[in-house]
């Protein structure tokens, strides 16, 4: 059913003032709202299919931004989003950017329960544990999506999946895969080893060594890596709980990786071998 038709609205009026708040966690939590930001953001929400009510809810546009972008305007009315025309001023006030694109959703949540994730029997998932950095959270998920992987776990320690920064940095990935939120570490690694699926922790001073593990032919099976705080890594009961540590070689000079590139290579060296002839598909087929 086509939305209602578009309403020039000022900064005053209170569904601005409403979409303003999201930027708030306890809100957000309160609402079970979100706000994605940019045409890229705004066209995956629109596209997002679910069981349920279409996850975006309503789009905030300038009049510039709805000409450019008509394409993705006509699909979120078509889902029944709500459009708002409004002027530079209030996307500004909405927007929690520098330089707005002119679009801003309002999106409903859209976490997975972890059980459902389990169900799925995921051949690749990536945990972080205690990750606090928003823009880390949401580029690791961003190349979880790219390398194939079926779900991403956010420990009940870690950074709020929806938090402005996290969103923009999974470029459109958070509405892609399946993410299971506040999930403690212990229940996620206990979970997943009783589904088939092998721990692994990514952590620089790990006893594996990442190259040995591809040269030996031990990461064709179903993985999930478990990625730590930005500053400290993971903490030594954290990587008890895996089945093995592993450190990214260096082969340069550099003292370390940061955590998004280091979550790049172990999920796509765990994407190829899952992939080479041999490696396991599923579990069933392991």
């Amino acid at each position: 059913m086509p939305a209602a038709a578009p309403e020039l609205i000022s900064p005053r009026s209170p569904r601005v003032l409403a979409a303003r708040r999201l930027a708030k966690r306890n809100f957000r939590g309160k609402e079970r709202l979100f706000l994605a930001e940019g045409p890229q953001a705004v066209r995956e929400a629109a596209g997002h299919r679910t069981d349920g009510p279409p996850t975006l809810v309503e789009l905030f546009a300038t009049v510039e931004a709805a000409e450019r972008y008509a394409d993705i305007v006509a699909l979120a009315r078509a889902v029944g989003a709500r459009l708002h025309l409004a002027d530079e001023q209030v996307i500004e006030d909405i927007s929690t950017t520098v330089t707005p694109q002119g679009l801003v959703g309002i999106c409903r949540f859209l976490d997975t329960p972890f059980a459902e994730i389990l169900d799925a029997r995921p051949r690749l998932v990536a945990v972080l544990a205690n990750v606090r950095d928003p823009g880390n959270a949401g580029t690791v998920l961003r190349c979880a999506d790219a390398a194939g992987a079926e779900a991403v776990v956010l420990t009940d320690a870690s950074v709020d999946l929806y938090n402005p920064k996290a969103v923009r940095a999974s470029v459109g990935s958070l509405f892609h895969l399946p993410v299971a939120v506040g999930v403690p570490v212990e229940q996620a690694v206990a979970g997943l080893k009783a589904a088939g699926v092998r721990i692994l922790a990514a952590d620089g001073a790990g006893t594996a060594d990442l190259d040995d593990e591809l040269d030996q032919g031990t990461m064709g099976g179903p993985t999930a890596w478990v990625f730590g705080n930005e500053a400290w890594g993971l903490p030594e009961e954290t990587r008890a709980l895996a089945d093995a540590v592993v450190r990214v070689p260096i082969h340069g000079k550099a003292e370390s990786l940061n955590l998004a590139t280091a979550a790049a290579v172990c999920l796509y060296a765990s994407a190829r071998a899952q992939r080479a002839s041999g490696g396991c598909r599923s579990v069933t087929e392991s």
